[in-house]
């Protein structure tokens, strides 16, 4: 296959970072790759780093994209791309054109990242999802809900997970990654890695940690401020943790890229957001061999496998995020090793790519 990733976010976060990983291992399989993205786009300039051939485009509006959709759709035939892979929602009308002038010729699918949040069985949705061969959901409850609130051919449905690249997991021994991280030695660790938004839930979790029976918790939060944004989070962690008196307990670390030696620390990782679509982070935690106390909402339920892996709280809730923290101390989980082998094998990015390969391969 030659294959078209297209994507003109000009984030960088999530969803721009599996779209570029998935291009690199489709590549790695022997298929060829073209990234085409805005030039001035974080995802540009890494996948010129990584050695990708990239193709500018310009960001443009989420609608109505006719200019930018025709100019692709001339691009991919000069380059005699077979299959176009988009994760942003946004690209979508644009990719609807392109397959309106391009017809058989092109394979067309949709990657998907976020859940619906209501049904989209309207005239204008329902031509664009028509324009899309197959829509890959990473979970099951988004598969069935996209089923259920769109007019999509089910048989154009199918279920691939964002997935992880298990060779680069490196787990270190528990105090090593802790005198790394300068954090006590002893006592039970949660953490939470994520950049410094209300989202994200560090104040949450500071109010969590207040109400918890056992005063020798510690908490380390991994991450930094949202970038060119004001939203004072970082300083009401601070004022809080002073104010509570939680400084020896309480600890922020710059974000690392050697995230293994921050799941090593831990005990428990905390998901604290009120609905993650898929949670890498989660997905992550759990590959390390670490269990995760999650929100019960989007997808962290099936990703903890009905509390296989970790415990589930209400959303939002401080308390009952604090009772589910007591329990993870009282009574911690051990995982099964074949289980957890068995849940942590279908999201191994050999395994997902050979499903994309397998799905795709009756166009190709």
């Amino acid at each position: 296959m030659k294959i078209a990733y297209v994507c003109s976010s000009l984030s960088l976060g999530g969803l721009e970072l599996n779209h570029l990983r998935n291009a690199l291992w489709m590549q790695a399989r022997g298929h060829e790759v073209i990234i085409y993205a805005p030039q001035e786009s974080p995802l540009f300039q890494k996948a010129l780093d990584s050695g990708l051939h990239c193709i500018p485009i310009t960001h443009q509006r989420k609608y109505y994209a006719w200019s930018a959709a025709i100019s692709l759709a001339r691009s991919l035939i000069k380059e005699q791309v077979s299959h176009v892979f988009i994760r942003d929602n946004r690209d979508m009308s644009m990719i609807a054109t392109v397959k309106a002038r391009m017809g058989k010729s092109i394979i067309t699918a949709y990657f998907m990242e976020m859940q619906l949040g209501v049904k989209k069985t309207g005239i204008l949705h329902s031509i664009r999802f028509k324009s899309l061969d197959y829509w890959f959901c990473p979970l099951f409850f988004l598969e069935k809900q996209v089923i259920e609130w769109t007019h999509i051919r089910p048989s154009k449905v199918h279920l691939v997970p964002s997935g992880i690249d298990r060779t680069a997991i490196k787990r270190i021994n528990k105090e090593a990654a802790r005198r790394q991280l300068n954090l006590p030695l002893h006592g039970f660790t949660f953490g939470l890695v994520g950049r410094f938004d209300l989202q994200k839930g560090q104040l949450l979790v500071l109010d969590a940690l207040k109400r918890c029976d056992d005063t020798s918790i510690n908490l380390v939060f991994l991450g930094e401020p949202t970038r060119n944004e004001t939203n004072h989070v970082m300083e009401k962690m601070e004022t809080f943790i002073k104010e509570h008196h939680l400084v020896d307990r309480v600890f922020i670390r710059p974000f690392m890229q050697e995230v293994g030696v921050f799941y090593s620390a831990l005990d428990v990782l905390i998901m604290a957001t009120k609905a993650e679509t898929f949670g890498m982070v989660t997905l992550e935690a759990i590959a390390h061999g670490i269990p995760v106390v999650g929100s019960n909402a989007g997808g962290t339920p099936d990703l903890l496998h009905n509390e296989t892996f970790g415990r589930l709280f209400e959303p939002l809730n401080a308390a009952d995020l604090a009772l589910r923290m007591n329990e993870m101390v009282s009574n911690p989980i051990t995982f099964d090793q074949a289980l957890w082998e068995q849940h942590v094998s279908r999201f191994d990015h050999h395994a997902v790519c050979k499903s994309i390969e397998q799905v795709v391969s009756s166009n190709t």
